[in-house]
């Protein structure tokens, strides 16, 4: 009995101590390369980055959200909500009552960023926890009082190499431990804007840049043993159009500057009439065959961009590819930020990770559905959030997942194989029932003797 009793002991020791890696909280590290368009994986070689996603799951389109802008799509990544939720409804803003400005060089106030509560606050608040961030942005905000433990304010001068090895020293040395990271990165979308989608020569030059960095960071996870144990989930805000110097809407052709102020241009213009709004709408709803015009309370329900006051009371938004201008000159060659149901406008998703499946294809995701499946990841509580955490669960190893096809599959096939088992009863049946021929005459207790002895 006492060998017994050392026996399971030591077999229930040698489990735990075996299982010992589960008992670490999970880690998982976020990474955006700005303005990596979905169809890029199509169109360029990406050998790093094939490799990471042959070795997890990829999402081959990202239903972002409108404006298909670079702030309010960061945010909305990391808060699971819509833009008129979470507040960052552009890259630059004005709030009537304050007076305040919002821009990408002035975006330091928390009064725009307190609406919502970014994933790394939450993750920040937990016990024995903390995060960091390589310039995402708003990590470099006080968010309801609070910044991840170790963030780095934001410089686009600072490479890529200087972001990693920080991230990586806070993931491997913290205490607390780090279990949620963000990486930003400026590229391809700066190239994008400067050269545009269609500049097959640079963008391949540019796209090679991002695989190697891509492969930087893998190789790096490896070499510090992190590689194993951390999720890592590679993604974008926004993709990228091409545009044109012959696809330009001038508004000064339209409406003079004096009778209302632009908040924010191209290819999403708000606009804050400073006469009549209903004339300053019907001068620009004639404007130019190529941009929708609305008034905010007739902005479709679909772009869930309406319910917020820092949206202007009229807002212009081009059709792909052209460009609101307040003179004939054509600032960039790429552009986003249009309607959110184009393509063009759609990022990408990998993942890798214990927590991932690995060699997994999916159609697409929104990316409001991100936040609440990182939560899941880290065992956080979600706040309330506009994304669905069923629309990632085929992504995840400790989720039951079943797809439409394959459900019409198997009731298919349960059918099948239903009809089949009734139709072989039946036959056995009718076989049985049926008299056997030259079988012999089964005489009753009954009956006479047999004429024949």
């Amino acid at each position: 009995m006492k060998l017994l009793v050392i026996l399971l002991f030591s077999g229930l020791t040698t489990v735990c101590g075996g299982n010992s890696s589960h008992s670490l909280p999970p880690k998982l590290l976020l990474v955006s390369f700005d303005g990596f368009r979905a169809d890029y994986l199509q169109n360029y070689e990406f050998p790093h980055l094939q490799n990471f996603i042959k070795e997890g799951v990829l999402v081959e389109h990202v239903k972002n959200v409108f404006i298909t802008k670079t702030f309010p799509n960061h945010y909305s990544i990391v808060t699971g909500l819509y833009e008129e939720s979470h507040g960052i409804v552009a890259n630059s803003m004005y709030d009537v009552i304050t007076k305040k400005h919002f821009s990408d060089f002035d975006d330091k106030d928390p009064f725009w960023w307190n609406e919502a509560v970014p994933i790394w606050v939450t993750n920040q608040l937990q016990k024995n926890r903390s995060s960091a961030a390589a310039m995402w942005p708003g990590t470099d905000v006080p968010i309801h009082n609070t910044t991840p433990s170790y963030f780095m304010n934001y410089s686009s001068s600072v490479s890529f190499e200087e972001r990693l090895n920080n991230i990586t020293t806070w993931l491997m040395n913290s205490n607390p431990p780090v279990t949620f990271a963000t990486l930003y990165w400026e590229e391809p979308d700066a190239s994008g804007h400067k050269y545009g989608p269609e500049d097959k020569e640079n963008m391949y030059r540019v796209l090679k840049e991002v695989d190697n960095l891509i492969g930087e960071l893998v190789h790096k996870l490896k070499v510090l043993g992190l590689w194993e144990n951390l999720n890592v989930i590679i993604t974008s805000d926004h993709g990228m159009t091409q545009c044109s110097k012959d696809r330009l809407i001038n508004l000064d052709l339209c409406i003079d500057r004096s009778s209302y102020t632009l908040i924010d241009l191209t290819p999403v213009a708000a606009i804050l009439p400073k006469i009549n709004t209903t004339e300053v709408y019907n001068k620009l709803k004639v404007c130019n065959p190529h941009m929708n015009v609305y008034l905010k309370e007739d902005i479709p329900a679909r772009f869930h961009y309406q319910h917020n006051d820092r949206i202007q009371p009229v807002i212009l938004v081009a059709d792909e590819g052209w460009t609101i201008v307040l003179n004939k000159s054509l600032p960039k060659l790429g552009d986003h930020g249009y309607d959110n149901s184009l393509s063009s406008m759609h990022p990408f998703l990998a993942a890798h990770g214990p927590a991932f499946h690995k060699g997994y294809k999916h159609s697409t995701i929104n990316s409001v559905d991100i936040y609440p499946m990182m939560c899941h990841i880290l065992g956080l509580q979600p706040h309330p959030n506009n994304g669905t955490f069923g629309h990632t669960k085929c992504l995840l190893v400790d989720q039951w997942c079943i797809n439409l096809p394959e459900a019409i599959g198997i009731v298919i096939g349960a059918l099948l194989v239903l009809t089949t088992l009734t139709c072989l009863i039946i036959i056995m049946q009718n076989r049985l029932s049926v008299p056997r021929p030259f079988s012999r005459l089964q005489l009753q207790e009954d009956d006479d003797d047999p004429l024949i002895e």
